[in-house]
C-alpha cells in the first residue's frame, strides 16, 4: 500500500515523501522490511527513541508526532495513537465495519460476561469472535491473548482474520487502558456494558477520577448501554452520552433484576426478570457475582435481539470459565480447592463471600500482589483477604522487577489489621503445598490472583507456572505417584 494512501485515513500535519508499506508495527523488536513503524508516546516509553532501530531493521516509513532527523519517509501527526488506530483499520480493510460489536468494561466480571454472551450468540446460530483476557477466539479457534484488549494494529489484524472466517458478532472485553490509549478508537459498538468499578490500575491512571473517565469513553462509541445500577458509579458512567440505557441489578427498580437466588457449591440458580418476561437461569460458577455477570450478559443479548429461551439455553450449556472460581481435583480428598483470578480487593472479597456461602469448613486463601503495579491496593488486598478468610498463606504473585518480600510486607500490613492468622511463604509452589498439606475436612482452599495465567514473572522473566498443573503435581506427590 502506498504511504500517501494510508495517510488519508487520518489527519496529518506533514507527509515527507512516498513509500510502499507492507505492514504496520508499533514494537521496534517486531519490525520487518517494508513496515511503517509507529512512534507511540506512552506512559513509560517514547517510541521515537526506537525509530532508528526500526529503520535499521528495514522499516520503510515512520509515523511520528515529532519529525525526526532520519532519512526515511515520515507522516507527522498530532496524536500517533489515534492515527495508528485509524490507519490500521484502513490497512486491514476496515474489518470492524463488517461485523457487529458488543463491548464490556468494568473492573471485574468482564471475562465471564463475554464468555456467557458468546455462548448465547452461538446458541442463536451466530459465528462469534471473542477478544479478552484469557484468550482471543475466532469461532472455536483459540489465539493467545497477551493483554485484555490488543493494541489497535494487532486488534484490526485479528478482526480482519475474523472477517475472513465469517464472524458475524465480536464480543470484546474493553479495558480502561485500551480506552485511554485509543486502541479501539473508531470502532462503533452496537451495545456496551458496565459491570462495576473498584480500585485498580492506579499505577497507570494515577487517580480514580481518571480511571472512571477512561471507562466512560466506551459509551461515547456505543448505541446502547447495559449498566449495573447497583454500582455507585452507574449514573456517572452514562452521564452526557447519547446511548439508550438498560439497567440490571438485584433491585426490582432495575430493568433487568434477579429474584429467588440460590447459591450452591456447583453454581447458582435465579429468576431473571425482564420486560420480555421471566426465566430461571442456571450458572455453573457459584457466587452472587455470577448473578450479576449473567444479568449483564442477558441484557447485552436482549439488546442484540436474542430471546429469553436462547439466553437461558446458552448460559446453561456453557462450561465454566478458566480461572473463575474454578474447582480443581483433589484426588478424592475431603476438602475443596478453587482457582480464581481475583487480583483486586473487591474481586477477592466477592470470591471469598461466594465461597463462604457454601463452605462447611474453613476458608484458606493463598494469595499475593503483583509487582510494578498499583502499590496502594496491597494492604487493602491483605485486609480484605483477612476479613473473609479463616487462614491466609501470603505468597508471591508476579513480582516482576520488585523484591517479592517487599511486596509481601505491604500486604501483611493489611492482613494484621484484619486479625486473621497467617503464614508467609514466598515461594508460591511451596505456599500451595503448605495449604494442601494442612487442609482439614470440608476446608475450601482458594488460590487467588493467578487464575488462568500459566506463568510467574520474576525479575522481568516469565517462568512457566500453571496452578492447575502445580496442584495436580502436589496431589500426585502426596499420593506417592510422582
Amino acid at each position: 500500500m502506498k504511504l500517501t494512501k494510508l495517510a488519508q485515513a487520518a489527519e496529518y500535519i506533514e507527509l515527507t515523501s512516498e513509500a510502499e508499506i507492507t505492514g504496520i508495527e508499533f514494537d521496534s523488536r517486531r519490525v520487518q522490511h517494508g513496515d511503517m513503524f509507529c512512534c507511540i508516546v506512552g506512559t513509560f516509553q517514547d517510541g521515537h527513541k526506537y525509530a532508528a532501530d526500526a529503520v535499521e531493521k528495514g522499516a520503510s516509513a515512520l509515523l511520528v508526532q515529532t519529525k525526526l532527523e532520519l532519512d526515511i519517509p515520515q507522516i507527522v501527526v498530532k496524536d500517533s495513537r489515534k492515527a495508528m488506530a485509524l490507519m490500521a483499520a484502513y490497512f486491514y480493510g476496515n474489518p470492524a465495519k463488517k461485523m457487529r460489536f458488543a463491548g464490556v468494561t468494568g473492573t471485574n466480571g468482564k471475562t465471564s460476561t463475554t464468555f456467557m454472551l458468546k455462548a448465547i450468540a452461538e446458541k442463536a446460530g451466530l459465528k462469534v469472535g471473542l477478544i479478552g483476557t484469557i484468550v482471543n477466539m475466532i469461532g472455536d479457534k483459540r489465539i493467545r491473548a497477551d493483554r485484555t484488549t490488543p493494541e489497535s494494529v494487532d486488534l484490526h489484524k485479528t478482526l480482519a482474520m475474523m472477517v475472513d472466517e465469517g464472524i458475524e458478532l465480536v464480543v470484546m472485553e474493553v479495558s480502561s487502558h485500551s480506552l485511554d490509549q485509543m486502541r479501539v478508537y473508531g470502532i462503533e459498538f452496537e451495545v456496551g456494558a458496565f459491570t462495576n468499578l473498584t480500585q485498580d490500575h492506579m499505577d497507570y491512571h494515577k487517580s480514580f477520577e481518571n480511571y472512571l473517565a477512561a471507562k466512560k469513553k466506551l459509551f461515547n462509541s456505543t448505541k446502547a448501554a447495559v449498566i449495573n445500577i447497583d454500582d455507585g458509579y452507574a449514573n456517572e458512567i452514562t452521564a452526557g452520552t447519547d446511548c439508550s440505557v438498560t439497567t440490571f441489578g438485584i433491585s426490582s427498580e432495575a430493568d433487568i433484576y434477579a429474584t429467588d437466588i440460590e447459591i450452591t457449591t456447583s453454581g447458582v440458580e435465579f429468576m431473571l426478570n425482564t420486560k420480555l418476561g421471566s426465566t430461571m437461569l442456571d450458572v455453573h460458577t457459584p457466587g452472587l457475582f455470577s448473578v450479576y455477570n449473567a444479568m449483564c450478559a442477558a441484557g447485552l443479548a436482549m439488546k442484540l435481539g436474542f430471546d429469553l429461551d436462547t439466553i437461558k439455553d446458552g448460559i446453561r450449556d456453557m462450561g465454566s470459565v478458566a480461572g473463575r472460581l474454578e474447582p480443581l481435583p483433589t484426588g478424592g480428598r475431603n476438602f475443596n480447592i478453587f482457582l480464581d483470578f481475583a487480583h483486586t480487593p473487591d474481586a477477592l472479597e466477592n470470591v471469598l463471600k461466594a465461597v463462604r456461602s457454601f463452605s462447611k469448613g474453613r476458608i484458606v486463601t493463598v494469595f499475593g500482589c503483583g509487582g510494578d503495579r498499583d502499590r496502594a491496593k496491597r494492604p487493602i488486598m491483605g485486609e480484605a483477604a483477612g476479613r473473609f478468610s479463616d487462614y491466609l498463606v501470603v505468597s508471591s504473585d508476579n513480582p516482576r522487577t520488585e523484591d517479592p518480600m517487599a511486596i509481601i510486607e505491604m500486604v501483611v500490613e493489611g492482613v494484621e489489621k484484619s486479625g486473621c492468622p497467617y503464614t508467609v511463604i514466598e515461594n508460591r509452589r511451596e505456599a500451595i503445598r503448605f495449604a494442601i498439606e494442612n487442609a482439614r475436612k470440608n476446608d475450601c482452599i482458594v488460590l487467588a490472583g493467578k487464575g488462568h495465567e500459566n506463568y510467574q514473572e520474576i525479575n522481568g522473566v516469565k517462568h512457566h507456572f500453571d496452578e492447575k498443573e502445580v496442584v495436580a503435581e502436589i496431589i500426585a506427590e502426596l499420593d506417592g505417584r510422582a
